[in-house]
């Protein structure tokens, strides 16, 4: 007879994901283990091994659930306005996706290079996904540019994206400048970038 699931085993593979995510942040994943982890989660080892039958499994399961909620964040920001307008939205979605998932961010990292290749093409398609709606909108902005000279809306789009990846890097809650007003910012440096150009 095949197990039931229980009531609550999506909210504890979640908490196991977010407490998972911060301990090989904080830890690195290498040094991390199993027992390890069961420890910091208040959890048994059985219990990790009843959802996620090894660390890589979890690693890629903090990794797809991250970039698969944050697409879905991107998607989400109607993109009917004027790409001005759509490309400060998701910014600021983008930033605001990323207000509690700093630790998710810094494991993405080690996931790209630990996991099969197979696992690294689907959390790559993801991150395709969102570099194109991303793309798209920075095209509309001035559509002339990327006609002329197509080669640079990469090299564009990717520079603003790592001015929101690596916000975590330097920013302090409560202390300088506000997740808004960076976002905002970090638009304007792109707009005004591609302006320039």
């Amino acid at each position: 007879m095949a197990r039931t699931i229980a009531k609550d085993y999506a909210e504890k593979r979640l908490a196991i994901l977010a407490t998972a995510a911060r301990f090989f942040a904080e830890n690195g994943f290498d040094r991390s283990s199993m027992n390890q982890l069961a420890q910091a989660c208040g959890v048994s080892k059985a219990l990790i091994y009843h959802y996620y039958n090894s660390k890589d499994a979890l690693l890629f399961d903090i990794v797809h659930t991250h970039l698969s909620d944050l697409l879905a964040v991107v998607e989400a920001v109607d993109r009917s306005a004027p790409p001005e307008v759509v490309l400060r939205n998701l910014c600021q979605a983008i930033l605001q996706a990323y207000r509690d998932a700093d630790a998710q961010h810094q494991v993405q990292a080690v996931a790209m290079k630990t996991l099969p290749a197979d696992q690294r093409a689907l959390l790559a398609d993801l991150q395709k996904q969102m570099i194109t709606i991303v793309s798209d909108v920075i095209r509309r902005q001035t559509p002339e540019l990327y006609d002329r000279d197509p080669d640079k809306l990469t090299p564009v789009t990717m520079s603003l994206f790592g001015m929101l990846n690596w916000f975590y890097m330097w920013h302090r809650p409560g202390k300088g400048i506000s997740r808004d007003d960076y976002a905002r910012l970090a638009a304007d440096l792109a707009l005004a970038g591609v302006r320039g150009l």
